[in-house]
């Protein structure tokens, strides 16, 4: 039998993630798997444009209440004298209050643009808004810090799809859901027939280099499930898709497995209508997960060395519209949560609400400078090289 490109493409779910990934690597079976680093970065995108305003609250802001009627939060849990937090996320005041989160306004970049995709690509590929890459910040430290390594699994993403952030020039991480679930999809038999025939001819229609990755998968996905449950977790985490993606994380966390970025995802925060009750559901979810995950870190003496950090594509205009909801914005602000944080608190002021560009946030810090930090500070690589950026780092780690 001769398997063609239109048969193996109709093949689902372990040929999808097969294209995703041409450059997972057989090296990943071998026990030897090369020793993480101690610190470990986890990446939370709130997908859709999260609400900065509504999630730290100018507690004293006129403006705030004045061109917010009916969404403003008029019961924030106080921070400081001038800032609260949603009352949703009653355990990112409790990190506050411990010294073990850091907070930085006004993040965005210059000449901002308000399209969900086209503002997700420049946080993604860390590029200027009149800029277009195909790489992301994440892929191209693969390619930096495990260009000459035979064990490249720096960068794992709990989700179905790899997203651009983690796609470099020539290495790429690797995405799943469910490590349980891709064990057995790569042993089903269908799978390892048509590998198995592979080996034994080399037909000119067959697409060589997707059964070459998925004979890669097939050989190498019980290693992530074997890591995933070497040391699983025995807490007990939420029972929703990011609590259980984190518990996902923690168990990879304690292993050997030398994972240093983990990315996940939350959405959506397009909060046009209707916001408070969306972003409230949303942030009980965070606020959950997230309490679980760093009570599991600290049992396990490993909070010092993870660092999860929350990002958005894009704020949300200051005035509410006729919806009870917000528009597309511009800053936002992102969340730094460690026990290893050098600075704790707000690192700066809150948004300035009597100085708006066309009723937008004007950004004062710009992204790719908490990238410079997080990747030189943190993760020990060259960021300069990574980033092209050469416009300093923050002091917080």
């Amino acid at each position: 039998m001769i398997i063609k490109r239109r048969e193996f493409l109709k093949t689902g779910s372990l040929a999808t993630a097969s294209l995703l990934l041409p450059n997972f690597l057989k090296a990943m079976a071998f026990p030897n798997s090369l020793e993480r680093s101690a610190k470990v970065l986890v990446i939370l995108q709130l997908s859709g444009g999260n609400d900065g305003l509504n999630t730290i609250v100018s507690m004293r802001n006129d403006i705030y209440f004045r061109e917010r009627p009916t969404i403003a939060i008029d019961n924030a849990l106080a921070l400081t004298d001038e800032a609260g937090i949603n009352p949703a996320l009653p355990f990112f005041k409790t990190l506050f209050e411990s010294g073990e989160m850091a907070v930085l306004n006004n993040v965005g970049y210059p000449d901002p643009n308000k399209s969900h995709f086209r503002s997700m690509d420049i946080w993604h590929s860390a590029s200027r808004s009149d800029e277009y890459l195909e790489s992301g910040w994440i892929g191209r430290y693969l390619d930096e810090a495990c260009y000459d390594r035979s064990h490249p699994t720096q960068a794992l993403e709990v989700n179905d799809m790899l997203s651009l952030a983690l796609k470099g020039e020539r290495k790429k991480a690797f995405a799943f859901r469910d490590p349980k679930k891709l064990y057995q999809t790569s042993r089903e038999e269908y799978f390892n027939a048509i590998y198995q025939e592979h080996q034994q001819q080399h037909d000119e229609e067959t697409v060589g280099y997707l059964y070459q990755t998925l004979g890669e998968t097939i050989n190498n996905a019980d290693y992530i499930f074997e890591q995933s449950r070497a040391k699983r977790t025995t807490a007990t985490y939420p029972d929703s898709v990011l609590g259980k993606d984190l518990k996902t994380v923690a168990s990879l966390i304690k292993s050997d497995i030398n994972t240093q970025v983990y990315y996940l995802q939350i959405g959506s925060f397009d909060t046009h209508i209707n916001q408070q009750q969306r972003q409230e559901s949303l942030f009980h979810t965070i606020n959950d997960a997230v309490q679980a995950f760093v009570e599991d870190l600290k049992k396990n003496g490993l909070f010092e060395d993870v660092m999860l950090m929350t990002f958005s594509e894009f704020g949300r205009r200051v005035a509410q519209n006729a919806s009870r909801g917000t528009d597309h914005g511009t800053a936002n602000q992102l969340f730094f949560v460690s026990g290893g944080l050098k600075k704790q608190g707000l690192l700066n002021v809150l948004p300035d609400l009597s100085q708006l560009n066309e009723g937008d946030l004007q950004y004062t810090e710009d992204f790719r400078k908490v990238y410079a930090t997080l990747l030189k500070n943190w993760l020990r690589a060259d960021a300069d090289k990574i980033l092209g950026w050469k416009n300093g780092i923050y002091d917080f780690i």
